[in-house]
């Protein structure tokens, strides 16, 4: 089995709404040092699979039709055999 460790974060161009009230909130908590926080998903799929290739395909086709938006975000993963 593989487990697909998904992160989907905002494109640098995109406004992040809900990371600059994240910063605002540290700097009003006293971390004046935080200069931008970006918010971002992560996820995890547990495949009964223990083909890369096949995983990967599988992983690229779920993250472009359902988990990350192509306009306005990016993805990466790794993979990790389990037992």
């Amino acid at each position: 089995m593989l487990k697909a460790k998904i992160f989907v974060q905002l494109k640098a161009s995109v406004l992040d709404p809900q990371g600059k009230a994240v910063t605002n909130s540290l700097h009003n908590l006293g971390f004046g040092g935080v200069v931008d926080t970006r918010i971002s998903k992560y996820i995890e799929i547990l495949f009964d699979s223990a083909d890369e290739a096949e995983v990967r395909t599988q992983v690229d086709k779920i993250c472009d039709s359902l988990l990350a938006n192509p306009n306005t975000e990016t993805y990466h993963y790794q993979l990790e055999a389990q037992e």
